[in-house]
């Protein structure tokens, strides 16, 4: 703190030396002559609770708690934070930490950490849980020019939070983008509160480490055992317009580059192979190269040699000297078919990556707020080029298919942020009927006055037509003649199910049966299920079994339903349906409410999206019924 001069005064406190680094020290902070605004403990973990309260004794607001031997050590550790935090709501001081690196503010030069140098200033906002991790990325940031508003570490976050500090960063004019990693989110709430608003503003990057599906073992249902945590807080990322990435680079792309408005990339590069290996990567991952219009191809036939490639790939052979360069790159930002830009050089003869930097360097104004990035590949003869190019702002990567992966992270980027400006409600519409709600909750009632947390398949299906959701007639029989008798009035050919109030998964015992076509087939099946039961799990788990028509419609087996997160809440599901639903894991997440827009975008996510669409000469199925049925 007093090797970077922040325009304030540090004050030691210690009982036991009279100077600390020549400066003159108080036994206490009652002590202190002057008012003190920001108290930084550095003492052992059981002393900190007095130190604190002495701090709210002398009026201090806000203290960072740099010492470490709290919740990491266990329930003395949390009962000591308890101390610290009644002592602090006492005084409604802010607290930083414990167990943190500190915090910096790069432009105002405070350096509240025990980190060695002072982060270099800039526009970017970071906050990491992780203070290892800080200096590490303080380290790169010297070597990729990128500079920090705001640096700070919150360790355990045992009083300020992801909230409070993106509330913060987001009022900060000069934090023009936030970057966060984070090992565990804490107050899910209060995150997604903030990010949602100030998404919509300035964009907010998160690495989130541990992306183990561990959420599931015991879930009684194939939804809460496809609702994997990382999924959902993937899920609300997106719809809280957060970008998730699994780099830092992000950041500095974001703080040097605009946001594309589309997934189409424009490729230009002086050799075949590498604009393959983009383009590969582009594709992969969701994005789109971009047509070339008849305009720009004329263009480009003007001046580039006979033999270029004469489409996306722009390839404008090895020989390229840097004016080629510049003047392919202005005509091809031109086009309204692209998105954004990666030019690619490798070293070759005729090559000058440095001078071909500065070139494109001149021709950057004429981008129409399209981002560029840009492949220098090679190692020595290339990192004069590269230098140029990061004083730019012109983002710079030694592998193309890397930078046409940083390119996805834009476009999806700009495509979660879009999702913000949807506005749902939560709707009870039904349609043309109108929503049973008093039969709904008699059925939930009924349920739980049994002591039961699963509704039957009958229950369930009520359920579903209480909202207008449409179902398969399903019938309860409990006897044999019971059976035949549904059958008959439903008609040939029938399914019988096991109707059991305490099994969930009927396949699993034998407790269904396809294609019964007369009285005798009905029969037979009863008997079989019956026995199958009572075999495998024990005669009380069968209670009859229902009734339904063996339905002869082609189509698409979906899966649509919903969970309960212990951090989120409610989270939808959609996906491929079936027995093998948790073998292809073909589904996508959302939080409620939907509208129909957010919808079509959770359907999108999936693979079985393509064929419902119609594929091989199938019709589509009717997109906008789903919708309307996923909004409900």
């Amino acid at each position: 703190m007093i090797g970077n001069p922040f325009g304030g005064t540090v004050f030691p406190v210690n009982p036991k030396r009279h100077s600390v680094l020549g400066i003159k020290a108080y036994p206490t902070i009652a002590e202190v002559p002057e008012a003190v605004d920001l108290a930084v403990v550095v003492t052992p973990a059981p002393t900190v609770p007095g130190v604190i309260k002495e701090c709210v004794d002398a009026g201090v607001k806000g203290a960072i708690i740099i010492s470490a031997g709290f919740r990491e050590i266990g329930p003395k550790g949390i009962e000591l934070e308890q101390q610290v935090l009644k002592e602090a709501r006492r005084g409604r001081m802010r607290i930083i930490g414990p167990n943190c690196l500190g915090v910096m503010s790069p432009l105002t030069g405070l350096n509240a950490t025990f980190a060695s140098v002072m982060a270099r200033p800039g526009n970017v906002g970071f906050i990491s849980q992780s203070g290892a991790l800080c200096t590490a990325i303080l380290d790169w940031s010297f070597r990729e020019n990128v500079g920090f508003s705001a640096f700070m570490s919150i360790g355990s976050m045992l009083d300020v939070g992801w909230g409070d500090l993106i509330y913060y960063l987001g009022d900060d004019l000069r934090t023009q983008s936030i970057v966060i990693y984070m090992e565990s989110i804490g107050d899910a709430r209060a995150f997604l509160s903030a990010a949602r608003e100030v998404a919509l503003s300035k964009p907010i990057i998160v690495i989130k480490s541990g992306r183990t599906d561990a959420a599931a073992k015991a879930a009684a249902s194939h939804t809460g055992a496809l609702a994997g945590s990382d999924e959902v807080l993937d899920a609300a990322f997106r719809r809280s317009g957060v970008l998730r990435v699994n780099t830092f680079n992000m950041a500095e792309v974001l703080a040097k580059q605009p946001r594309p408005k589309g997934k189409r990339l424009t490729i230009l590069t002086n050799a075949g192979g590498p604009g393959v290996l983009a383009t590969d990567a582009l594709i992969a991952e969701g994005g789109e190269l971009a047509q070339l219009s008849p305009e720009t191809i004329t263009a480009l036939n003007k001046f580039l040699p006979a033999h270029w490639s004469h489409g996306n790939p722009i390839d404008i052979l090895g020989d390229a000297e840097p004016e080629r360069y510049a003047k392919a790159i202005a005509i091809a930002a031109k086009d309204p078919n692209s998105d954004g830009l990666l030019t690619i050089l490798t070293p070759q003869a005729m090559s000058d990556p440095t001078q071909t930097a500065e070139q494109l360097k001149l021709v950057t104004p004429e981008l129409n707020g399209k981002p560029i990035l840009a492949s220098w590949m090679g190692g020595a003869d290339v990192a004069a080029g590269e230098a140029i190019l990061n004083r730019a702002n012109i983002f710079t990567l030694p592998y193309p298919d890397s930078a046409a992966h940083i390119f996805n992270y834009m476009w999806r980027y700009t495509y979660n942020l879009l999702g913000l400006y949807e506005t749902p409600a939560l709707s009870r519409d039904c349609g043309e009927k109108a929503c049973d709600l008093l039969m709904a909750g008699n059925i939930i009632h009924s349920a739980r006055k049994a002591g039961r947390t699963i509704l039957t398949e009958y229950e369930s299906k009520q359920l579903l037509a209480a909202y207008g959701i449409p179902t398969v007639d399903t019938r309860i029989a409990r006897s044999e003649d019971e059976a035949v008798q549904l059958a008959e009035e439903i008609g040939y050919p029938v399914v019988l199910r096991l109707y059991s109030e305490t099994i969930t998964h009927k396949t699993d015992v034998g407790g269904v049966r396809l294609l019964l076509q007369d009285e005798e087939t009905v029969r037979g099946a009863y008997g079989g299920i019956k026995s199958s039961v009572a075999e495998k799990v024990g005669a009380e788990h069968f209670q009859g079994v229902t009734v339904q028509p063996m339905l002869k419609l082609e189509g698409y087996e979906i899966i649509i339903g919903s969970s309960l997160d212990r951090q989120f809440g409610p989270v939808l599901l959609f996906g491929t349906g079936g027995q093998l639903v948790e073998v292809f894991k073909d589904r996508a997440l959302a939080l409620p409410p939907l509208n129909t827009t957010l919808a079509r975008r959770m359907m999108e996510q999936t693979k079985i999206y393509t064929a419902l669409k119609g594929v091989r000469g199938r019709q589509p199925v009717d997109l906008a019924a789903l919708e309307q049925l996923m909004v409900t």
